[in-house]
């Protein structure tokens, strides 16, 4: 006979964990139980820092059941299958649960087959990502004597969309401090046609590219990678454009290949992997199955509420919602979809609360300096009010660096985990 729970929370990282917390102290009569397999709970905005060799990585790793909430049941599995029709979740083990209401908050996974030649790669040497094993990416950067330093993202939707330049500010910066950036060329190549979405950000960062002649390449979308040769392919993106043009002199030794394929070479890459839903959302009733939003779980982009299921929500990167997937994004998304839950129970109908795609990316551009981006649907700025009064937030400053270097790890660990803000 399967276990019934009232609220079943699928995922104890941020979303899952902040969710619970909120739903314990609004209404500690409500049933919940959370399915998380991990024993340990990353706080993973914080590897940035470890990749540049100024963040120790056992300090963004804790235990796990220190963080469930008093009150709230831990399934230590894994979600196997989801059966909404039946209100059933299948366990890895073959157990089954259901529930009243679903939050779905597993987050999302690395895709490495998605890419040719990244899973022999990744890790190994030269090739790095801050995404899997940010002490590897300091490791490449310690090693690094010169050459093609290559920064790029796939065209998935990924975790924390400014990480994969993050690592790109930090690194040039390093690489000055170590005195070999006269013979170092480095290069950011995206997919996007943009350094960022939103322009009053944008524009101070196209500044820093342009004054630390860092090489922007929009338009470049990786296609595969020949580890042993140091070469990575792009294909050039530019809708309606299968040429390119390559300019400043060619010094990184980029050539054409075929119609629209780019070879450029490397001597350290660095990359976010390409990123996809859980198999077990993807295959669900749950998901898109078709379109640009194809595996991700489709709801309301405001109640957060699955779009045929009213009895389920999604919280933070595995909903297909417009805007960066970030933990800042969760914390405006939980109270939501919090407040949605507990008004249903009492009333039969939703609360007025909204989600307005906030979300924020604090984009470090080097060594004691970062940019405090924040923003909504519409790549609308966002920036809070308060700070707004006291700062430039368009600008890249110390203080801000200090928030991420110290003040948001403290705020995650002692605040957000215990449903507090």
């Amino acid at each position: 006979m399967a276990k019934h729970i009232q609220i079943l929370v699928i995922g104890g990282g941020t979303g899952g964990i902040m969710v619970s917390a909120q739903l314990k102290r609004k209404a500690p009569e409500l049933q919940v139980a959370i399915v998380e397999p991990s024993d340990k709970h990353k706080y993973q905005p914080a590897w940035t820092l470890v990749g540049a060799g100024n963040y120790a990585m056992q300090k963004t790793i804790r235990k796990e059941a220190d963080f469930i909430p008093d009150g709230v049941e831990w399934i230590q599995s894994y979600a196997a299958e989801l059966q909404p029709d039946t209100n059933t979740v299948v366990l890895g083990d073959g157990n089954r649960v259901t529930y009243d209401y679903l939050v779905l908050s597993p987050g999302l996974v690395m895709d490495l087959d998605a890419l040719p030649g990244l899973k022999e790669s990744l890790d190994k040497g030269l090739v790095c990502s801050n995404y899997t094993d940010p002490e590897h990416t300091w490791e490449v950067l310690r090693n690094f004597k010169g050459g093609n330093a290559v920064f790029t993202q796939p065209g998935t939707p990924i975790k924390c969309g400014g990480a994969p330049q993050k690592i790109m500010y930090l690194a040039e910066h390093y690489f000055r401090k170590k005195g070999i950036r006269d013979k170092t060329n480095v290069v950011f190549a995206t997919p996007g046609s943009v350094i960022f979405g939103v322009k009053e950000f944008a524009r101070p960062l196209n500044k820093i590219i342009h004054d630390r002649d860092i090489l922007f390449k929009p338009y470049y979308l990786p296609v595969r990678i020949d580890a042993e040769n140091q070469i990575i392919y792009f294909k050039y993106a530019e809708p309606g454009d299968n040429a390119c043009v390559i300019t400043e002199n060619n010094k990184i030794q980029e050539s054409i290949v075929g119609d629209s394929e780019i070879a450029m070479p490397f001597d350290m890459l660095h990359l976010a992997p390409p990123q996809a839903a859980p198999e077990f959302v993807r295959n669900s009733p749950l998901a898109f199955q078709d379109g640009p939003s194809k595996g991700w779980v489709s709801v309301d982009i405001h109640s957060l509420q699955h779009t045929k299921y009213d009895n389920v929500f999604a919280v933070g990167d595995v909903a297909a919602l417009p805007t960066a997937k970030t933990g800042a994004a969760i914390r405006k998304q939980a109270p939501v979809v919090v407040a949605h839950l507990v008004t249903l129970i009492k009333t039969g109908k939703l609360s007025t609360k909204k989600y307005d795609g906030y979300s924020s990316c604090p984009l470090v551009t080097g060594y004691g300096k970062m940019l405090l981006a924040e923003f909504k649907y519409n790549n609308v700025r966002d920036s809070d009010p308060l700070l707004s009064k006291f700062f430039n937030l368009t600008k890249p400053s110390w203080f801000m660096w200090i928030l991420k270097r110290y003040v948001l790890p403290y705020l995650y660990w002692t605040k957000m985990l215990r449903g507090k803000m």
